[in-house]
């Protein structure tokens, strides 16, 4: 793997916080979240927006988008959604005599994946051949998506009615679980502020980068360092997560793994070649609330992800040896 040099350091921070910068314009006080969600996709990942309407989350997935001149499409998942109508369908053409592709929505660079608790569970399926491979087989014939390639999906944590909960094996396959909360009251009145805007006026965002720059970001990532302690850190956490009296189910290697893809973007964010503990603290949570399955005493008693999550941190150790050196 080569080193890193300053000048490639100083070009990605400067094209990441121009990237957050530019959809902070339409998405106020939401710095953190926004940072989260482009490590979200320089890392390669999909997103899960959990919160009540109105907050913004199909805003940010249309900012990111729009910010890297990337095709974006949205996806309104109903009960009678059905599979082909993400994936795409092929249509008889009887002047050709032959059978034509005609492709779903799912073929864009960010899909906007609106409610999809509220399909059911086989088009949620069919999003998981699209998550994990990046292609679409239909009639037996795969077909690859374009990268970059993420799927932002949202749901609604409040409103359970009609809604299948997605199963764990497709929570996994989500990097991130984020919640955008409701805006600080600076914000909200500096959001009140804006000139009336017409329903259904398109979003006013600027292309800030390209799809080479994305590219060009996720490979820088690969290149920062993680010292086997940190890793061994990373590690220790995963384990405890499965030992913990709370948890019923807990991190699988596959989470072990999205924390390291996190931190070393995370890492990049920040302006080094390297990560450092601070880097896991900082991606744990989002990267890891969703794939917790706790105990039914832990829901009874109102225990949430997060707080165990926060316990684990708590009690596994920073190894000494990064200590020193940070």
């Amino acid at each position: 793997m080569n080193q890193l040099s300053t000048g490639d350091t100083d070009w990605f921070l400067q094209k990441f916080d121009e990237l957050g910068s530019n959809i902070e314009r339409v998405i106020r006080g939401k710095r953190r979240q926004i940072d989260l969600a482009l490590i979200c996709m320089v890392s390669e990942g999909h997103l899960l927006l959990q919160d009540v309407p109105g907050v913004g989350k199909t805003t940010l997935a249309k900012a990111i988008a729009l910010s890297l001149g990337l095709k974006s499409s949205r996806i309104q998942f109903t009960p009678d959604l059905l599979p082909s109508d993400i994936t795409g369908v092929s249509i008889y053409e009887q002047t050709k005599n032959e059978f034509k592709f005609v492709p779903g929505p799912v073929f864009a660079n960010v899909v906007i994946a609106d409610e999809i608790n509220r399909g059911s569970p086989k088009t949620q399926s069919a999003l998981l051949e699209v998550m994990e491979e990046r292609q679409v087989s239909v009639d037996g014939k795969p077909r690859a998506l374009q990268p970059p390639f993420m799927v932002v999906a949202t749901q609604n944590p409040v409103d359970m009615d009609g809604t299948y909960a997605l199963p764990e094996a497709q929570l996994d396959r989500f990097l991130m679980r984020l919640s955008m909360d409701y805006p600080d009251y600076e914000s909200e009145i500096a959001l009140l502020s804006r000139p009336p805007q017409r329903a259904g006026a398109a979003l006013r965002i600027s292309m800030v980068a390209t799809r080479a720059d994305m590219e060009r970001m996720t490979a820088h990532t690969d290149r920062v360092q993680v010292a086997r302690v940190l890793v061994e850190y990373v590690a220790s956490i995963i384990t405890a997560t499965r030992r913990h009296h709370d948890v019923s189910l807990g991190a699988s290697p596959r989470a072990g793994l999205a924390i390291l893809r996190a931190v070393r973007t995370q890492a990049a964010a920040e302006g080094r070649s390297f990560a450092v503990p601070q880097d896991v603290k900082n991606t744990v949570l989002p990267v890891l609330t969703h794939r917790l399955l706790l105990t039914s005493e832990a829901e009874l008693g109102q225990r949430s992800a997060e707080g165990v999550l926060t316990e684990i941190m708590d009690s596994v150790e920073v190894p000494k040896a990064l200590l020193a050196d940070h």
